[in-house]
């Protein structure tokens, strides 16, 4: 079992990773601005109110850890339309440098479709209102992935689809191949059960896999 730092962990695919990280018997330390107010009890959760932004937080957050995952989201608004969007760059940025510096060498960071690489295979018209709604926030996404891609790190960068309130199936593809690379569905908490899968395994370091139904 390991101790996992969950980065982003009061909502969305952080709170359901860190649900079924201690479901599964990892220690998780859950990272957020709101950790104390997370409706969550479990002897091995350990709430760490932080900004992942700050560097003497992460350097903290970071100690004793095994793995790293990277689950933070924006809030949508007009802000996530009209306004720069950083966090996802800024807080690698953070993070790549301390990790090497802690020594915590597995990092499993989410992105999304239309990230890096993946956006090239959007037809026309899909990329166009992809552009329009999610565009500031996937060029930051874009810079994301390339501090990641460019350390030396363990990472898996793991891209969901559109994503929904589902309930957790264990019934989803996993597609490394780029030519088989299409948009779709999935629930977070199956996002969530890739992730934890990926805690103990070494299958997809080094590499995107989209998750989609």
């Amino acid at each position: 079992m390991a101790k996992v730092l969950v980065i982003g962990a009061s909502s969305g695919i952080g709170l359901e990773t860190a649900k079924q990280a201690l479901a599964s018997g990892h220690a998780v330390r859950a990272l957020a601005r709101s950790a104390g107010r997370m409706a969550v009890e479990h002897p091995s959760l350990e709430t760490f109110p932080a900004d992942a932004l700050d560097a003497d937080d992460v350097a903290r957050a970071l100690d004793g850890v095994d793995v790293v995952v990277q689950a933070l989201g924006v809030p949508s608004g007009p802000d996530l339309f009209f306004g720069p969007v950083r966090l996802f760059s800024e807080s690698t940025r953070v993070l790549v440098p301390a990790m090497k510096r802690a020594g915590v060498r597995r990092l499993i960071a989410v992105t999304g479709y239309g990230a890096g690489d993946s956006r090239s295979t959007m037809g026309c018209v899909q990329g166009t209102g992809f552009r329009l709604l999610l565009g500031r926030a996937y060029d930051d996404k874009d810079a994301q992935e390339a501090t990641i891609r460019d350390s030396d790190l363990d990472w898996t960068i793991v891209r969901p689809v559109v994503l929904t309130n589902g309930s957790r199936s264990g019934n989803y593809k996993v597609i490394t191949d780029p030519r088989r690379w299409r948009n779709g569905l999935i629930s977070r908490a199956d996002v969530a059960d890739f992730i934890v899968s990926q805690i103990a395994d070494d299958a997809y370091i080094g590499k995107t896999p989209l998750l989609t139904y």
